[in-house]
């Protein structure tokens, strides 16, 4: 089970309690007190913290200041340092709210609903409009007359946003608030279990504090009264007989005829104090709360003997744990921006309707996924069949092409031998008409064939008879005898002749 740390915050005054519940006991293992005034001695301060409580505001400091920023980090400093030894992300918080953080408002017609109540307080109450509550976040406390008593809380909680930034102190983005507590009403329910008031009984609890103090009444064991918060404390009281006066005037206020019990709690709960109330009351009986139910032997010897300062977080832990065992049922005043900010998942209602379509999306998307998938792998086999039926008419058509080329040489080939064919007749017409003379005349001989740029045939050789050059020229078609010349060859004679044959088509 996790801890909880319940805070209550009351003025300059800050007291936190860390609580466990270890099987049926409620133990008491932290308490701190931090006072931005910083005049008493035991670990506090003085801050300029506060700075957007409504009223109040801290002697020598400007509201908003520039100054306010830095003080509330140093506050945060030293509620982290007294709270050092306490793992604060594992805890559960409640904050303790009083006057001005809660507003109260009695309902006189009794009713049966909240929205009712609610209702009936926005067109009752002419200056519940003005103050700065939020109206969705509101508890009803049947009172002892039958009468409703509604508490409003802020819209802007001073102990809300000092958890908040005690969180970003930290490093976190906030820290789990599971409750909100009304400090009256909580303290007032403490007190009617652990003493045995008779039904007829009148009953005043007093909670002195450092600064202000509480008057609530109680007939039987139901919340009477509330009266209003006192501005004397501890701090800044010089007679007791302060008391008695507002408490007359309270219990005027309040319809209450007498007292017959009168409990005291808080930062004073002396001898003296007991007295003086027997000597104004002297037909009440007057006893103090006593904290039997809490295991509190882990503190200090000193924090032991100030334990009653702690009565607001002690009385919050017991109900909050009553609460769990679904044995009471109290004011929860947490307010509705508070739960959207805790939540990991921060959605308007609206969001929350689009949960199931983003599961169906996820469903719907990861099945097509899965179906192109199988789709994609039946394309990727068919790219393979066509790549390589695609390979085989490449080397088909290479094949084809290399035919191609062949036949395309074969015709070249084939009109080049045309070509010589052609040629070759001529040559044979040539040679046939050589051989015929020259089986007749035996007396010459031909050296060269030469086919010159302009297509003519020379023809060079030698003759031992210079007349036969003559009948070969004649004899030769298109034959043209260019030069005959002496040459003899060793001791006979001979010519050396050029002729040039035209060229035949």
């Amino acid at each position: 089970m996790r801890p909880i740390i319940c805070v209550y915050y009351e003025g300059t005054d800050t007291k936190f309690g860390v609580f466990i519940k270890d099987k049926n006991q409620i133990k008491l293992i932290k308490v701190a007190s931090v006072d931005v005034y910083g005049k008493s001695s035991d670990n506090r301060m003085a801050l300029d913290l506060i700075e957007n409580e409504p009223g109040i505001q801290i002697e020598g400091t400007e509201p908003n200041g520039s100054d306010s920023s830095e003080s509330s980090m140093v506050f945060e400093g030293v509620i982290n340092s007294e709270l050092s030894d306490i793992k604060l992300q594992q805890c559960d918080f409640i904050p303790i709210l009083t006057e001005p953080a809660v507003y109260y408002h009695v309902v006189t017609k009794k009713t049966t609903g909240n929205f009712g109540t609610t209702q009936e307080l926005l067109s009752d109450s002419g200056d519940l409009k003005e103050k700065k509550i939020d109206k969705e976040t509101y508890g009803v406390v049947e009172l002892a007359d039958g009468s409703s008593l509604t508490v409003y809380v802020r819209q802007d909680i001073g102990c809300i946003r000092m958890i908040n930034k005690l969180a970003l102190y930290n490093g976190k983005r906030v820290y789990r608030i599971i409750s909100v507590k009304s400090a009256e009403v909580s303290l007032a329910n403490y007190v009617a279990k652990k003493k045995k008031f008779f039904p007829d009984d009148y009953s005043l609890v007093v909670y002195i504090g450092k600064e202000y103090s509480k008057l609530i009444f109680l007939q039987g064991r139901k919340l009477k009264h509330i009266g209003s918060t006192l501005d004397i404390g501890t701090s800044n009281l010089h007679t007791y007989d302060v008391y008695f006066s507002k408490i007359l005037l309270e219990m005027e206020n309040g319809g209450i005829p007498t007292l017959d019990n009168i409990i005291v709690c808080g930062e004073d709960v002396s001898e003296n104090l007991i007295l003086s109330f027997y000597g104004t009351f002297p037909e009440t009986n007057v006893s103090r709360v006593d904290f039997e139910e809490i295991d509190y032997s882990v503190l200090n010897d000193d924090m032991k003997s100030r334990i009653s300062s702690f009565t607001m977080p002690i009385a919050v832990a017991t109900e909050h744990y009553e609460e769990e065992a679904k044995t009471f049922k109290g004011l929860n005043l947490l307010p509705k921006y508070v739960k959207e900010d805790q939540k990991v998942f921060q959605f308007a209602w609206h969001g929350y309707l689009m949960i199931p379509l983003l599961f169906i999306a996820a469903f719907f998307i990861t099945f097509k996924v899965l179906q192109n998938e199988s789709e994609i792998d039946k394309l990727k086999k068919e790219i393979n069949v066509q790549t390589e039926l695609k390979n085989k008419n490449l080397q088909i058509l290479s094949a084809i092409e290399n035919l191609n080329t062949k036949i395309n040489n074969f015709d070249e080939t084939q009109r080049i031998l045309d070509s010589v064919s052609v040629g070759a007749e001529v040559w044979d017409s040539f040679f046939d008409k050589l051989c015929s003379y020259s089986a007749q005349r035996r007396n010459y001989w031909l050296r060269n064939l030469t086919i010159e740029d302009n297509k003519m045939t020379k023809v060079e050789g030698h003759s031992l008879n210079r007349n036969v050059l003559t009948d070969l020229t004649a004899n030769l078609d298109s034959a043209i005898l260019r030069s005959v010349n002496y040459d003899p060859i060793k001791n006979k004679d001979a010519y050396r002749f050029v002729l040039n044959l035209k060229p035949r088509k």
